[in-house]
């Protein structure tokens, strides 16, 4: 039997990587109009401001897996919490626009390199039969660090401090470090020692804790997997004809994921809200019900997806997709003309649809489908392509909010989940209850 307390203990703490990403990508909302006003910014100045962070998780995420591969998924967690350490003090102390940019930048690193080594790190040292909850454990600490950012921001914007933005900014540094020193208690992946150490003593040793029913086949099949695939490393290997279409799965769940306007609602809440009508204050209050839903969500999907599946979850999210972004461009329209502010419930129905599909299975599916040999370079594509379309997404948002108005830009937002729920339906495998080895085979005989 496996030491269940033993494997969530590690998954717990390499998914507060993923607190650390939700509290970094949140935090920003309360403080992106104290920076416009503070360094007088221009509405293109102040977009790339917002995004620059989102530039740096693509440059994370790009190249995240190679010291995941190289010299193990431990050490580069441990980089990982130093980045958020040092952007978290650089960005709240910085004395001009550019330094604050670069610190910001640094920190986009650290959560794109997280998003890319979390996730993988847990579905390596995971049983198959749970791994999807843990997993999904990272999600979970991402919305809930989005609920904390949201909650900090809350408080001390309200407190009336000096500079409060650069308080807010700042606090992030105390589960920095908190992270960092306990990442130095969790051993490498198993399967990775195997892969690329081709240490399989240190593996099995790892693998009797976390899942000893499994251990000797997961050494068997990973050794073998590993005498045949020479190139194992090679980013381009994601290409070959044997793999296309597992690299195409994990592009396109990314795309679905931004293109349903997620990362604009997390970054710019308080604006929108306020372009719903809202006043300032009762804005930035309504994005902790933003938190609060996108943590309840995410529980309702930790606890469904091992249960009915990726899939299905999916499919729920999606159709919650399609009627709260329906009734959000409705609403900015002025099609809806009941009494009561109703932007915020629409906003909340979208983000429980986020949380309880997309949000609860990305990383879980990303993480899944690729041959261990490839999975850091899957991992990485998949969220460069997350974080690149989360970068321009937020980059132009609000020149397009602007210009066009947020009534078009959400109306698109439904139509591309229209075209998610198509792709799901007919396109997009189910994993559950499968090892990461049998995924694999099965995926790439599909492609043969």
């Amino acid at each position: 039997m496996a030491n269940k307390k033993y494997v969530y203990f590690l998954s717990i703490v390499a998914a507060l990587g993923g607190f650390l990403f939700g509290f970094d990508t949140a935090v920003i909302s309360g403080a992106e109009r104290a920076i416009q006003v503070h360094w007088q910014l221009s509405d293109f100045y102040h977009g790339l401001a917002v995004a620059i962070a989102l530039y740096g998780t693509v440059l994370g995420a790009l190249f995240g897996g190679l010291p995941a591969d190289k010299f193990g998924r431990k050490p580069t967690l441990l980089m990982i919490g130093l980045l958020f350490f040092v952007s978290a003090l650089g960005s709240a102390l910085a004395p001009e626009i550019y330094s604050f940019m670069i610190f910001r930048f640094i920190g986009g690193i650290g959560v794109g390199a997280s998003s890319v080594v979390a996730p993988m790190y847990i579905s390596e040292i995971a049983p198959a039969k749970n791994r999807g909850q843990l997993v999904a454990l990272f999600q979970f600490n991402l919305v809930f660090g989005i609920l904390i950012a949201y909650l900090s921001n809350y408080l001390i914007g309200t407190a009336a401090l000096q500079d409060a933005w650069r308080w807010m900014l700042g606090v992030e540094a105390i589960p920095a470090i908190i992270y960092t020193v306990m990442v130095f208690k969790v051993p490498e992946s198993p399967r990775w020692l195997v892969t690329n150490r081709n240490d399989i003593t240190q593996a099995r040793d790892i693998l009797n804790r976390t899942d000893p029913d499994s251990a000797a086949s997961i050494i068997q099949s990973t050794y073998e997997e590993n005498k045949t695939n020479q190139s194992k490393s090679r980013f381009w290997n994601l290409f070959d004809p044997k793999f296309i279409s597992i690299t195409g799965l994990a592009i396109m769940i990314a795309v679905f994921n931004q293109v349903s306007g997620i990362n604009a609602i997390i970054y710019f809440a308080p604006r929108i809200f306020e372009l719903g009508g809202i006043s300032a204050e009762n804005a930035l209050f309504s994005t902790i019900g933003i938190g609060v839903v996108n943590l309840i969500g995410t529980m309702f999907g930790l606890f469904l997806i091992d249960r009915i599946g990726r899939k299905k979850l999916m499919i729920i999210g999606s159709i919650g997709y399609i009627i709260s972004l329906g009734l959000i461009s409705l609403n900015f329209m002025g099609g809806i003309s009941m009494e009561g502010p109703l932007l915020p419930i629409f906003v909340f129905i979208f983000i429980a649809s986020h949380a309880i599909g997309q949000g609860s299975v990305i990383w879980v599916f990303i993480s899944e489908i690729f041959p261990n040999s490839l999975r850091a370079s899957g991992q990485s594509l998949g969220c460069f392509t997350h974080w690149i379309l989360a970068a321009v997404i937020a980059n132009i948002f609000p020149y397009l909010a602007t210009t066009l108005g947020p009534a078009y830009i959400f109306g698109f937002f439904c139509f591309m989940m229209v075209v998610q729920l198509l792709w799901v339906l007919f396109i997009m495998p189910e994993t559950i209850g499968k090892s990461l080895e049998q995924i694999g085979k099965n995926l790439k005989k599909e492609t043969i």
